[in-house]
């Protein structure tokens, strides 16, 4: 749920929701990512905002481009604040995670990897859902270990640069859903795409009512 009662301050607000404006123009502009249909700067969980992208139908696999398109949504957040302010902070460490976590089963699981071919590399096993850390026994050689950490570089070097290109190519839009992300709080997906056609949306009016009372 939302935590409205977190309070921020406006610095904190404005880096919110150019890493959620990232996050949500670089996955609308993918061919392969799910479309966008909340972008906030509310908090929510320990995150300070979110964008919300979900599936027009059921899915039981995903492809290698899908995952491509993940990883490239989940690093706009970070690429966006660094176009932006110059420098990074902590905020984009979960999707950090979310990244080296495919990547890493896209060559090791799921033999996406050109260069190491369909194989299946390591064996994981124990529970998280149960508390236990999910372990890996290594099957392959430090000469394999070191092809998987290069390939895992690669996807995510060739992600990061996706959707860098992609966010540097929509300054304006991006400067645009800032601006109403922080009057409004949450773009829903009908005024986000409106948006992403350089429309106008209703803001919030902010100031107070001045009519006297009936």
């Amino acid at each position: 749920p939302e935590r409205k009662s977190r309070v921020m301050t406006e610095a904190v607000r404005k880096r919110t929701a150019y890493h959620e404006a990232g996050h949500a123009i670089v996955g609308e502009l993918l061919e392969h990512a799910d479309p966008v249909h909340k972008v906030s700067i509310l908090p929510r969980g320990m995150a300070l905002g979110y964008t919300i992208s979900l599936p027009s139908e059921d899915r039981y696999n995903r492809t290698k481009n899908e995952m491509d398109d993940v990883i490239a949504m989940a690093l706009a957040g970070r690429i966006a604040e660094q176009l932006v302010f110059g420098d990074m902070d902590t905020g984009a460490a979960s999707d950090l995670d979310k990244v080296t976590d495919i990547a890493r089963a896209m060559v090791c699981e799921y033999g996406m990897s050109e260069r190491l071919g369909p194989l299946r590399l390591g064996r994981r096993h124990g529970n998280p859902f149960l508390g236990r850390d999910a372990a890996e026994d290594r099957d392959y050689s430090e000469e394999v270990a070191q092809a998987i950490d290069e390939e895992v570089r690669a996807i995510i070097d060739r992600n990061y640069d996706r959707a860098k290109t992609i966010l540097q190519q929509n300054i304006p839009t991006m400067e645009k859903i800032v601006e109403v992300l922080m009057q409004n709080e949450t773009i829903e997906r009908d005024d986000f795409l409106a948006l992403m056609r350089g429309e106008d949306v209703n803001m919030k009016d902010d100031q107070p009512d001045t009519d006297p009372p009936p």
